[in-house]
């Protein structure tokens, strides 16, 4: 997949790597929707929304997950991972021009960008990317996403102690070894200072370490960890046939 340029630097600017945005758009699909239309027009609905997103997929990485049934604010999520955010702008454009989309509210959207850590970790995981300038999703079947903020404490306190935090709230993490984090930075970009998504095959060993986390001192520094979204693998068609209330043929 090509790395496409998302500005200009002046000629005498430093290198920098290209970094990815990353968006993490969920969607609500109106009830009116299922009581206006039929089974067979919900169905070619279903497969009208199926195909804009595929064509998308030629272009840039969009990772679906279901929500229908585990929050009930958000049917699905889109998991998008660009070099452009113009690709963002208009697949969300392509969205609304399908019948379904008319009906769609997006109750949260989070934005963000792939960022090499100041902090030293000095494991890394075989399925991490090295520069860590690139999402590289492990395809598990659950995922965890929500926005985080640190206190302005945190940021007053000398790198060297904030480094001495992380270290154990990163050793903490290597405990799990089924969990794979994925943070993104939103400095000036969003409301929140990250965005973290797990990815884990095994709901409880997420759980496990959320609940081992609150105990580190790292925690006290956190002012905002919420909403927790618990997202599920799933086939697009699938996850739309479900929230239209129609069984796929």
């Amino acid at each position: 997949m090509s790395q496409p340029e998302y500005g200009t630097r002046p000629p005498d600017a430093p290198d920098k790597a290209p970094r990815q945005f990353v968006g993490f758009a969920f969607y609500k699909l109106d009830p009116s929707f299922l009581r206006e239309h039929d089974d067979i027009a919900r169905r070619a609905a279903v497969q009208e929304l199926a195909d804009v997103v595929a064509e998308a997929r030629k272009k840039f990485m969009i990772y679906p997950f279901s929500t229908i049934g585990v929050r009930a604010e958000a049917d699905f999520l889109l998991w998008r991972i660009s070099y452009r955010l113009e690709d963002f702008e208009e697949l969300a454009a392509a969205i609304r021009r399908t019948l379904i989309g008319r009906y769609l509210t997006m109750p949260h959207s989070f934005l963000s960008m792939t960022k090499t850590s100041i902090y030293v970790d000095d494991h890394v995981h075989d399925d991490q990317e090295a520069t860590r300038n690139r999402i590289a999703v492990s395809g598990r079947k659950y995922l965890f996403v929500y926005p985080f903020v640190k206190t302005r404490a945190w940021y007053l306190l000398p790198k060297e102690e904030r480094q001495r935090v992380m270290r154990e709230h990163i050793l903490l993490g290597h405990k799990y070894p089924s969990v794979k984090l994925n943070t993104t930075y939103s400095f000036g970009l969003d409301d929140q200072d990250f965005v973290v998504a797990f990815e884990s095959d095994y709901p409880d060993d997420f759980l496990d370490l959320v609940q081992d986390l609150r105990e580190t001192e790292s925690s006290k520094y956190t002012q905002r960890d919420t909403p927790i979204l618990t997202c599920i693998k799933q086939d697009f068609r699938t996850t739309l046939a479900y929230a239209a209330g129609v069984v796929l043929e």
